[in-house]
């Protein structure tokens, strides 16, 4: 479904990606791991072409990214939907607010409509009784959930979601880990997901990447990645103090 080939992608004289190849398969939840600096976000921005890669191919269903127009660019990043690091709420704006903003901007439904869908998304992460609220008026795990809700409200086939745990106490990280092992579940969605919680990556990934100074050097199963003979690999699970 998304295919990365010899991507590359320099800053200046940094060189983010080092000729990067992968795939992601429709349905699974790719999880891009690393330490600071990798890369990490940077796939994700390709992704959507809010970076072009220096040279190399980035392709969805087929499609080069590169070789698309702007409306044809606008109809492929329908298909997304993105969880942002923060979560991204606009801070004047209530939770439903929030969560209908794409749908008011970007479709022409009617609002009793938009209302309809809204509501739907927000019990479905479990905040329909918050709607009303301000982002600063609840918790972080709350605000991660109404970005979630936002980045579903226009039932995307893909969702990329940038560091989902990163500030959240265990208790709440491992809620939004099941929330996103049920969206993927139930809602059929493929996700590549970047974070830096390991524990989280090991939950809800069919499979691991892990980046090193810009390139690949691990692409497994989680329980294969816990087993790595990467040195990288293991030093990376030693901080985190998970062994195999």
């Amino acid at each position: 479904m998304i295919r990365f080939d010899q991507v590359h992608k320099q800053f200046g004289s940094h060189v983010v990606l080092r000729d990067v190849s992968f795939t992601v398969e429709r349905g699974e939840t790719v999880v891009i791991v690393g330490f600071s600096g990798a890369g990490k976000s940077v796939c994700l921005r390709h992704m959507v072409r809010l970076e072009g890669a220096d040279s190399g191919l980035v392709e969805v269903d087929g499609q080069a990214i590169d070789l698309l127009n702007r409306r044809e660019m606008r109809v492929l990043r329908s298909r997304f939907g993105v969880l942002f690091q923060g979560a991204a709420l606009l801070q004047w704006m209530n939770l439903f607010d929030n969560v209908a903003l794409p749908l008011r901007e970007r479709t022409s439904l009617g609002e009793a409509e938009i209302a309809k869908r809204v509501e739907e998304r927000l019990e479905w992460v479990g905040l329909l009784d918050a709607a009303e609220r301000l982002p600063a008026e609840v918790s972080g795990g709350m605000q991660k959930r109404a970005g979630l809700a936002r980045a579903m409200v226009m039932d995307p086939e893909i969702l990329l979601y940038d560091e989902p745990t990163s500030g959240l106490d265990p208790v709440t990280s491992r809620s939004i880990d099941e929330l996103m092992l049920r969206t993927n579940r139930e809602r059929g969605a493929t996700s590549v997901v970047v974070t830096h919680d390991l524990i989280s990556a090991l939950a809800v990934g069919s499979r691991i990447l892990m980046l090193h100074e810009g390139q690949v050097v691990e692409y497994c199963t989680p329980e294969a990645f816990v087993k790595s003979e990467v040195k990288v690999v293991q030093d990376f699970l030693a901080a985190q103090q998970i062994t195999g």
